[in-house]
């Protein structure tokens, strides 16, 4: 007689396959269930959280209700490895028809070998979706297996190529399907029919060219970027518009992408799905909202940020060790959070973008009589900003106050949309891909030798500017990535003298 890949006459021993979630990895998990004479009990080993260990409860009522016998007997379900936490009611599936298999209520027909199940048990037979389950499928898709899960929300899974998913209603259809007898059809591939939607267009805004250009070129290289100005010049408008105007991603960091929402129990729009993603913090997160953390760490502002903008509105109203915490993503691209029971690592390749007033009442030189704030409060109001992160963020622009004729102006016609912009954008961004696979702000300091050249004049300029601005190795470096993203969108294969002049701009407006 044979159960779940086991032979033998008095077997009561079954076989599957799942996988747990520790941050983005999916390890593989091996349930074995054991059914054998004595008192009737159920026990859960390999390090079961609550919910796991609720499970027990949850698949006992599931299969009475679809209208099998709760095996009798000393029941052992080994969760492996042992060692690895085991958390969520992704494990109610496998469980249930492991009982199943092993109590010899159903026979499977078909190969267990290359099938994963994932799914919690409603108590009536139902299936439901369990968060953090698109890294589990990427993984097992990679391993050419098979899947079973809910059909609720399938339409993200369908995201991944070579995965081949049974989506299933209740207990009842999963055993059909594994006994060869139910009618299921595998998900389609559905990425090719998504049709990429955005809510903002910079047509919408009016004037602050100066502002615009800056964002242009931010979007083009990857930069950070600090913009500075009085309350309704317009700095929260033209942050929101950023995505609008950068490269979509590609199929690779848009599954990326959804990985870290599914982990994060977070819903996304499909249709939205290859549009940069834009996360606006509120200064009162704290710095475990913005890294992640938990018992079971979860992905923070930074990674639900991951190739997108990180919009932080009002920066020096962020208390000061919440904003340093930043520093280290902001290099690495990625977060690795330690705990007790587990280490994880979050990707965390974000793009700053951070917003302030210029003094603590917000209306220094708005050219009126408003601001009464002394030095002194002014200093303490920006040096909220420590040195080190300001150091990391590659453009600085004070954003003036728009003025009356934009602001009377019904009409807007010489504004350009998203999409025009949009374009220069991709054309400058494709040659950063084609000539180092990567964008201007990842450049090591060997890359800026080798792909920026510059003569006497440059040289001196710079030189000038290090002194009259006493910058720092990174902020020379910062300038220089700038500069080469300038010359990029001006189609120019050389740094010349209007490209470095612009970029040492944006970096003297912090002094």
């Amino acid at each position: 007689m044979e159960f779940g890949g086991f032979t033998g006459s008095m077997s009561q021993l079954s076989q599957l396959f799942t996988r747990a979630s520790t941050g983005m990895e999916a390890p593989l998990v091996i349930i074995e269930t054991h059914i054998s004479s004595g008192l009737p009990s159920f026990s859960i080993v390999g390090l079961p959280e609550g919910a796991v260990r609720e499970s027990k409860e949850r698949v006992r009522s599931a299969l009475i209700n679809s209208k099998f016998k709760f095996p009798k007997g000393r029941i052992t379900v080994s969760l492996a490895p042992a060692n690895l936490p085991k958390s969520g009611g992704r494990y109610d599936l496998p469980i249930a028809v492991g009982l199943l298999l092993a109590s010899t209520q159903i026979t499977a027909k078909i190969n267990l070998d290359n099938l994963e199940f994932y799914g919690e048990l409603g108590l009536n037979g139902s299936l439901r979706a369990t968060e953090g389950l698109l890294p589990a499928i990427i993984a097992s898709s990679r391993a050419s297996h098979q899947i079973v899960l809910p059909a609720q929300t399938c339409s993200q899974y369908a995201l991944i190529k070579q995965a081949t998913i049974y989506p299933c209603q209740y207990l009842l259809q999963v055993c059909s399907f594994l006994q060869n007898v139910g009618n299921i059809s595998p998900l389609s591939h559905n990425l090719a029919n998504i049709h990429t939607t955005y809510e903002n267009d910079f047509s919408q805004v009016k004037g602050q060219y100066h502002a615009k250009r800056a964002l242009e070129i931010a979007a083009t290289g990857g930069h950070n970027l600090l913009l500075i100005g009085t309350p309704g010049s317009g700095k929260t408008m033209l942050a929101e518009r950023l995505p609008s105007i950068m490269p979509p991603l590609s199929e690779d960091k848009a599954l990326e992408r959804a990985a870290i929402y599914s982990v994060a129990n977070k819903t996304l729009d499909l249709n939205k799905l290859k549009v940069r993603p834009f996360r606006s913090v509120h200064h009162s997160a704290s710095a475990i909202a913005l890294v992640g953390g938990g018992s079971i760490p979860k992905p923070g502002e930074i990674s639900l940020a991951h190739e997108g903008v990180l919009f932080l509105d009002e920066l020096p109203e962020f208390p000061r060790n919440v904003l340093e915490v930043l520093r280290q993503p902001l290099e690495s691209g990625v977060i690795h959070l330690s705990r007790v029971a587990q280490q994880v690592a979050f990707p965390a390749n974000f793009q700053l973008l951070g917003s302030m007033n210029p003094c603590p009442c917000g209306f220094y030189g708005d050219g009126t009589d408003k601001c009464h704030c002394t030095e002194d409060q002014i200093y303490k109001y920006k040096n909220k900003i420590s040195g080190p992160l300001l150091d990391r963020i590659d453009m600085v622009l004070n954003v003036p106050p728009l003025s009356k004729k934009d602001l009377l102006s019904q009409e807007n016609t010489n504004a350009e949309s998203s999409k025009i912009i949009r374009q220069r954008v991709l054309k400058a961004y494709n040659k950063q891909i084609q000539r180092q696979n990567k964008t201007n702000d990842k450049l090591n300091p060997s890359e800026i030798d080798t792909l920026i050249k510059l003569d006497k004049n440059n040289k001196r300029l710079l030189a000038n500017a290090i002194d009259k601005f006493h910058l720092s190795a990174r902020a020379h470096h910062r300038i220089l990535k700038v500069a080469r993203t300038i010359a990029d969108l001006d189609n120019s294969d050389s740094v010349n003298i209007q490209h470095l002049s612009e970029a040492i701009s944006y970096r003297s407006e912090s002094n």
